[in-house]
């Protein structure tokens, strides 16, 4: 017994281990690649590539050994010096995504070797990716794409390092391909007999960068000429009417980041492309003067939220590259604050609010996963890397940017740029110029410090909740306020705004609360209404609520749901039924996942609950009917059936597509099959065996989750 239970914990241990390990790669990199000569060949037919890359490295340290990721599923058929012998080399056991190779002789440092990589193989498994679960590179026999995150050339010190190269892809003659480069004209290679012929894309990436992403399809150039901005726009071309949309989106983007970060060009702005991407994993992507958009994203009116949010990756991603993974929140975390920056700009405070809104309900979905110091522990755009990098960081810069002020804000962005604009950078580096940007105090409140700032936010995890208790007193000249502030973090140290409102105007004070409690007393003239006491009532700090709570178990429930994991995400909507349990929402969704499961029952008293909860959103009532309605057809209860889809239909709510999908029912009953049930041209909302709508949830809200997508 004794051996046994020892064997059970170094087994738990062995467990415990393997869970924890780092997601980034452990290993350092002797060598930095510098120019790459890359071909790669498409085959739709069997969803795979062939790949030749010639690689210029330069040495860092003496080394013999060259170090680089490239994707586990690609087969190395030979790697040499070019006209030399096959060198030998070894995939990394535990961190697949690792290649060593062995040179010949040691190189000293600052000295280069060239190397040729041969392989072939599949890229598109989500499971073999280098982030588990999401598709960075899809091949199909009507369109394809290659994102670098995909490592589908050898990559060096991902994603810190910049290199030049020369890219060319070879496709079927009935794929357009357009990426990261300036493109030669494409030459095209007549099939045989009846057989297909090909295409060759010649691109030239002259300046160093993190380049190398591609998107091949039936695209057609519609080029846009707005405000001095020259955009590429390539659409199908069914949408190319959507062209000026994109492009004119695009280009009052980019003039207002310019202005708020300084120009990418001195001269004149360089040129963009904009493209459409296959539907996948991710629901935009940005890379060197180029925008990828889904398709399910791709609407008639272009999405600002996410169009900006790409754009300032052009910025804070290219120009400015982190030191190390984990020094990302310098780009990922602020050109995801950049978009609340637009919001702000293009549609005011409440644009900016909703903005930052969502940003906390994806901070509280995985924020005690790691600081965002340590974002290399984290798998890049995993749902978790996302929460702590991007929402938590977006979150950060506001909260930043509340504590010094606008001018001193706009001033450190400018002059951190204007530093680090074609090099890479350290959140250290940021933190040290954001000290020579602190104000003054102002008279009776308390002064700003940095350090403690940093140290809770960006080297620590915890948000805090607070709870306030208070005594109203009558005083000669007034009212008097005495209380305290509540909270969970014990080495919590930040100034903190509270709103008095009263019979006359409301009374504002900043608080510095230290610790888990905090007294305070504030003297007002009028007498302070009931429930009058508000803490950070402009919401400008992170901090944790029920609501945003129970928004965050719905959203990471339906990040789950998004990867067929319906057990899952079943259990994160029943955390959210725990605290509320009258929210419609996370019984629809629980719904929707028990239909999915085939748990008609189930799933029937799960959308019956819905319909007697708080009905937030509204569009959960007209989608309930369609559901139930669904599962009557399914049950061959037809007359059931008809009667929810006209309830459907009376509702009159046409949200993604509500009345489409009640009218298509109405007509001929639903079988649950795919093929069968599959609707005309048109899009369906997100969600179910047939579709649901996103709008006005967490995903929705957040342009990195999708908000329009098909599913079998």
């Amino acid at each position: 017994m004794h051996k046994t239970h020892r064997l059970l914990v170094l087994l738990a241990l062995s467990f415990l281990v393997a869970a924890t390990a780092p997601a980034q790669s452990p290993r350092r990199f002797p060598f930095r690649a510098d120019h790459y000569d890359v071909q790669v060949l498409l085959h739709p037919e069997d969803q795979t590539i062939s790949g030749l890359a010639r690689v210029d490295f330069i040495a860092n340290e003496v080394s013999r050994t060259v170090v680089v990721e490239l994707h586990q599923d690609l087969k190395l058929n030979l790697i040499r010096i070019p006209g030399g012998k096959p060198l030998e080399f070894e995939r990394d056991r535990t961190y697949p995504l690792l290649l060593t190779v062995g040179l010949p002789d040691a190189v000293a440092p600052g000295q280069p070797v060239t190397l040729e990589f041969d392989y072939t193989g599949p890229i598109s498994s989500e499971d073999d990716s280098p982030t588990r679960g999401v598709r960075f590179a899809s091949i199909d026999k009507t369109s394809a794409y290659l994102l670098l995150p995909a490592r589908w050339f050898p990559l060096t010190n991902y994603p810190a390092n910049r290199y030049t190269g020369t890219f060319k892809i070879i496709t079927p003659d009935t794929m357009y391909v357009t990426g990261t480069g300036k493109a030669d004209p494409p030459t095209m290679q007549p099939g045989i007999g009846k057989g297909a012929g090909q295409a060759s894309y010649v691109f030239h990436c002259y300046h160093p960068g993190p380049v190398g992403t591609f998107v091949a399809g039936a695209l057609q150039l519609n080029p846009v000429q707005t405000e001095g901005i020259t955009v590429s726009v390539f659409t199908p071309p069914v949408q190319a009417s959507t062209a000026t949309a994109y492009g004119n989106s695009l280009a009052h983007i980019i003039l207002y980041y310019s202005d708020a970060f300084g120009p990418l060009q001195e001269n004149a702005p360089p040129p963009f492309t904009i493209a459409q991407m296959p539907d996948g994993s991710l629901a935009g992507y940005s890379a060197p003067g180029l925008l990828l958009i889904s398709a399910r994203q791709w609407t008639t009116k272009a999405n600002d939220r996410l169009i900006s949010q790409l754009a300032s990756q052009q910025w804070w991603g290219d120009r400015v590259l982190p030191a190390t993974s984990s020094d990302t929140w310098l780009t990922d975390g602020l050109s995801r604050y950049a978009e609340a920056m637009y919001a702000e700009q293009s549609d005011g405070s409440a644009g900016l609010h909703r903005a930052l809104e969502d940003f906390a309900v994806g901070a509280l979905m995985y924020e005690d996963t790691a600081p965002i110091s340590q974002a290399g522990r984290l798998q890049t755009f995993s749902n978790e890397y996302r929460s702590v990098v991007a929402d938590k960081g977006a979150l950060v810069f506001h909260m930043l940017r509340t504590e010094i002020g606008d001018d001193a804000f706009t001033a450190l962005l400018h002059e951190f740029y204007k530093k680090y604009e074609g090099k890479n950078a350290n959140i250290a580096d940021f933190e040290k110029m954001a000290y020579t940007k602190v104000p003054p105090p102002k008279k009776g409140e308390p002064p700003i410090n940095l350090v403690s700032f940093f140290s809770q936010w960006v080297n620590s995890t915890g948000i805090p909740e607070f709870k306030l208790e208070f005594i109203v007193y009558r005083t000669r000249k007034g009212f008097k306020v005495v209380g305290k502030i509540h909270q969970d973090l014990d080495t919590f140290r930040m100034p903190v705004e509270i709103r008095v409102d009263t019979e006359g105007n409301p009374e504002y004070k900043k608080i510095l609360v230290t610790g888990t409690t905090q007294a305070f007393e504030i003297d007002t003239f009028g007498r302070p209404k009931p429930y009058g006491i508000v803490i950070d009532p402009n919401n400008n700090m992170l901090k944790s609520s029920p609501r945003l709570r129970i928004r965050a178990f719905v959203a990471r429930g339906e990040g789950f749901a998004e990867n067929g994991q319906y057990y899952e995400a079943i259990q994160e909507y029943q955390h959210a039924l725990d605290l509320q349990s009258s929210n419609s929402l996370a019984h629809f969704r629980m719904g929707e996942a028990m239909f999915n499961q085939k748990n008609f029952q189930s799933a029937a008293n799960a959308f019956r609950a819905a319909l007697g909860g708080d009905l937030d959103p509204k569009w959960v009532d007209v989608w309930c009917h369609i559901y139930i309605g669904k599962i009557y057809d399914i049950l061959g209860q037809r007359e059931r059936a008809v009667n929810e889809y006209s309830l459907a239909q009376h509702l009159g709510d046409d949200t993604a597509g509500a009345q489409q999908e009640a009218g298509k029912y109405l007509q001929r009953p639903y079988t649950g099959d795919a093929v069968a049930d599959a609707a005309p041209a048109g899009a369906a909302p997100a969600g179910g065996a047939s579709a649901t709508p996103a709008a006005n949830t967490p995903a929705a809200a957040d342009p990195d989750k999708p908000v329009l997508k098909k599913r079998p």
